[in-house]
């Protein structure tokens, strides 16, 4: 699980509940609870939201929220490891002994690119179907994000709109001074759950969403230019030392020390 995620969830309510508490305790609180307001702000930007998508693309937006609690499995650092041993394998028995181990390859990604290398697909070809896929997979990801730009894009709209139902209704009855107080409060919770929805979250969710599919995209790439380089018979070392470009100096460096120490062992 990212646990980030979940903590800037979690300790964002707190500190909006703890907040409002803190200045006038329970009733403030429960000041902060309009029932018609909700349904305006939180059932019109998500109408908004349905009427801009086609029905599936809403309803893979929605799953998108569970993608940033959910720690990727896939480490750059053991991918090139991964890619590392398949070049082994097939400096020492030839590129058709590696359709054997890729039977024990989870990702599929790699899997195909592997067997488009086995059947002798020609590199510029293999790197053309890969990129494809890549684009493809891209694709989907940019339609969840775009789902959560969009609904924090309506909240804060439709927290007007609840904003000004409320004063045109406060306008109307401007005879009763006493109403106007209650009125302009209910009227202003609408903004506040707009603002919610967009900053609280909608916009902290696209965020990670968009970091995951940075981070998938790279190592994705990293994966075609391995597979790649295992086709065009380069070294291993030199494999390594290319695909290291793709990690960060910190991870480039952990995995230097971890091949140090399998050698050590050897």
């Amino acid at each position: 699980m990212d646990i980030a995620s979940l903590a800037g969830i979690i300790l964002g309510a707190v500190m909006f509940v703890f907040g409002v508490f803190s200045n006038g305790g329970f009733e403030a609180l429960k000041n902060m609870v309009d029932p018609a307001s909700i349904i305006i702000t939180v059932g019109g930007s998500i109408s908004g939201v349905l009427a801009a998508h086609k029905l599936p693309d809403f309803i893979n937006g929605l799953k998108g929220i569970t993608l940033t609690f959910k720690e990727k499995a896939e480490d750059p650092a053991e991918t090139i490891k991964k890619i590392i041993d398949l070049s082994n394998v097939a400096r020492k028995e030839g590129l058709l002994a590696l359709e054997e181990a890729a039977n024990d390859i989870e990702d599929d990604f790699m899997k195909k690119g592997v067997m488009l290398v086995v059947d002798g697909t020609d590199p510029e070809l293999v790197r053309g179907i890969m990129e494809t896929s890549l684009s493809c997979m891209e694709e989907r990801h940019k339609k969840v994000i775009a789902f959560w730009e969009k609904w924090a894009e309506l909240g804060p709209a439709w927290g007007m709109i609840g904003t000004l139902i409320g004063l045109i209704n406060m306008l109307k009855n401007l005879e009763d001074a006493s109403s106007i107080g209650p009125a302009m409060s209910v009227a202003l919770v609408t903004t506040l759950y707009g603002s919610l929805i967009a900053n609280w979250l909608c916009n902290p969710t696209a965020s990670k969403l968009k970091v995951n599919n940075e981070r998938e995209v790279a190592i994705k790439e990293m994966i075609v230019e391995g597979l790649l380089s295992i086709q065009a018979g380069e070294n291993p070392r030199v494999i390594e030392e290319k695909l290291k470009s793709f990690l960060t100096p910190q991870a480039s460096g952990s995995l230097g020390e971890g091949d140090e120490a399998a050698g050590g062992e050897a």
